[in-house]
């Protein structure tokens, strides 16, 4: 049964990903939802509900928008890391500061 609440969508992008340490590593997105997307990774040394940095653009034909997003690893396999990407819209100044 399909747990999803938004769409998968084929994805035709690479992902920059910045793990704990600062280092950086360019894989490919090989599909994306509104909160998740499932990059092709080797092994990057990532752990369930560990914190990425990701970055990636997204081509809407005329317009090519760069998207930056706090995500976290939902899961890894064999073909690569499944992370749920925070929402764009829950970054508030109230919500950014609190400790």
């Amino acid at each position: 049964m399909e747990r999803r609440l938004h769409t998968r969508h084929r994805a035709r992008t690479t992902v920059y990903i910045t793990i704990p340490g600062g280092r950086r590593k360019l894989c490919k997105a090989v599909n994306l939802s509104a909160t998740g997307v499932f990059i092709e990774t080797s092994n990057l040394g990532l752990r369930k509900g560990q914190q990425v940095e990701l970055a990636f653009a997204i081509n809407l034909g005329a317009i090519t928008k760069l998207h930056r997003r706090t995500a976290i690893v939902a899961h890894v396999s064999r073909g690569g890391t499944g992370l749920l990407m925070e929402a764009y819209n829950a970054r508030t100044p109230a919500t950014a500061h609190a400790s």
